[in-house]
């Protein structure tokens, strides 16, 4: 057995059984291995970017990690966009990186790089593996490291005379903590807060936006009056018709602001205090108003479930339970010329229960969160980073993690270029996801901001930057190259007869609304 199938074996020891890969020549040795590891699945991308997306989304889906496989540096860099939209996610992946033969590295050639250097702003866990016998000790490091705590994303450099030296040796894997729960201080300080009649939310992420963690939280926030938000770039959340309600941060500054305003108490579980996502001219940054006492219920690497239950119990709510919902008919879906909040309104009315909706359309989706709050329960994964090309990849992962839901993948032109070969793995892999592609043939969030910076009006040259027609993309013709069957489509009863058809396609569907 050599270094790279001791490595391999490892991973799947511990629980790794999915490899999302886009290898190259340093790398050989490790695809040899995935030959004799038949419990690992590899799922080919077309493009780094679209590999450590995937992994981002089964991972968020399947509550443990993927891994990836990359080639040398660049390879490590192409991916890095996803990485850092995985890293602020604070999901586990495990990048497993090849390198030059050891020897080899004094030549300098072409594709030598500082693969470290490149790893650590994503990475809290980086190692270079030294010998073939040691490969599989640093495998199951790297699977505890990620296992150690929300986001801890691992890189491991495997040189190549590494990979393909003997003996490998396998190693155990190793035992790994519980989260910390928070002090009894601090959970009976949330209390008092809760308690004290003055307006009150609790600001969740991670693992309180869905499961147990979600359940309690609605109890309390039944029980006290308290409301349940959560950041605008969230990682998983659970929504639709008996799942408690929560309220999403406003991306607009101004919107934002208007929201909190009214609360003297904010209860952070896994979150951080809420702020613009970039600075505008004579504009705080700050959402929350001067008054507002902020306090820290969990941080991210605490146990957020059992603070919400514990914070429950010190409210003496353990047996309370949410409000009943009333029975729900699905709403008649729309007709006549496309419109966005027709869009929506088809979307709630058609998305199946226990669909995952992937979501990167930041204008054009914008009404989709009110329109499917009485939905069949689902869940929406969205772009914690803000660096765009995430949808089409995550919805990859989500869909390998979960073959027996339906994924809905909600995009825009712009934003879709940057991955648009996942379209590709897609089809390969023959998964249930329908792409809506709206195509609006601009970058019409930069519209939005260079307005709202209060330089003007924009010249020919700005203009330039925010128009991506003259060509129009052909979102029909590019699915249709990838594999992916597709449909444009021009009328809101056009829309939901396509709708319909992807939910029932055993494979990948893409609808193209052009706006």
């Amino acid at each position: 057995m050599n270094g790279a199938e001791s490595l391999i074996r490892t991973l799947v020891d511990g629980g790794v059984r999915v490899c999302f890969a886009n290898p190259g020549t340093s790398e050989i040795h490790m695809v040899a291995a995935l030959d004799h590891v038949p419990e690992m699945r590899c799922v080919l991308g077309l493009f780094e970017g679209v590999v450590t997306g995937a992994a981002d989304g089964y991972a968020r889906m399947a509550e443990k990690p993927a891994c990836t496989l990359l080639h040398l540096g660049p390879g490590l860099a192409n991916g890095l966009a996803n990485l850092h939209n995985a890293y602020r996610a604070r999901v586990p992946i495990i990048n497993l990186v090849g390198q030059h033969a050891t020897y080899h590295l004094r030549h300098d050639t072409p594709l030598t790089s500082d693969i470290e250097g490149i790893a650590r702003p994503y990475s809290k866990w980086v190692r270079t593996s030294s010998a073939p016998e040691s490969v599989g000790n640093d495998a199951a490091d790297a699977v505890a490291a990620v296992k150690t705590g929300p986001g801890l994303i691992a890189t491991l450099i495997v040189p190549a005379d590494v990979a393909w030296g003997e003996p490998g040796s396998l190693a155990a894997p190793l035992a790994v903590p519980n989260p910390a729960m928070p002090k009894n201080d601090t959970i009976e300080q949330a209390a008092t807060k809760v308690r004290s009649g003055e307006p009150t939310a609790l600001l969740l992420s991670g693992n309180a936006l869905y499961g147990r963690g979600l359940a309690v939280a609605g109890r309390i926030a039944a029980a006290t009056g308290a409301k349940l938000l959560c950041p605008y770039p969230f990682t998983r959340m659970e929504r639709g018709r008996g799942i408690p309600r929560i309220d999403r941060i406003a991306y607009i500054l101004e919107q934002a602001k208007e929201q909190l305003k009214e609360f003297r108490n904010l209860i952070l579980v896994g979150s951080a205090a809420p702020v613009a996502y970039f600075a505008y001219p004579g504009k705080d940054s700050v959402l929350t108003p001067p008054e507002c006492d902020i306090h820290t219920l969990a941080h991210p690497n605490e146990d957020l479930t059992g603070a919400l239950f514990a914070l429950a119990d010190a409210l003496s709510l353990r047996g309370a339970r949410p409000e009943s919902h009333k029975p729900f008919e699905r709403p008649q879906c729309p007709t006549g010329e496309i419109t966005l909040p027709g869009v929506s309104t088809i979307v709630g009315a058609l998305i199946p229960e226990g669909g995952i909706l992937v979501d990167e359309s930041m204008t054009s989706g914008r009404g989709l969160m009110p329109a499917t709050a009485t939905a069949p329960p689902h869940e929406w994964l969205g772009n914690t980073g803000g660096s765009i090309g995430i949808a089409l990849p995550l919805a990859v992962g989500a869909a390998v993690a979960c073959p027996q839901k339906r994924v809905l993948c909600l995009t825009a032109d712009g934003s879709a270029m940057y991955t648009l070969q996942a379209l590709w793995t897609m089809a390969r892999e023959q998964l249930k996801v329908t792409t809506v592609v709206f195509s609006n043939r601009s970058y019409a969030v930069l519209k939005r901001e260079f307005s709202y910076l209060g330089v003007g009006e924009p010249g020919p040259q700005a203009r330039e930057m925010f128009d991506i027609g003259r060509p129009d993309l052909d979102w029909v013709q590019m699915a249709k190259g990838m594999g992916v069957p597709g449909t444009r489509v021009t009328s809101l009863e056009g829309f939901a007869k396509a709708l319909r058809e992807g939910f029932e396609s055993q494979g990948p569907t893409l609808i193209e609304i052009p706006l």
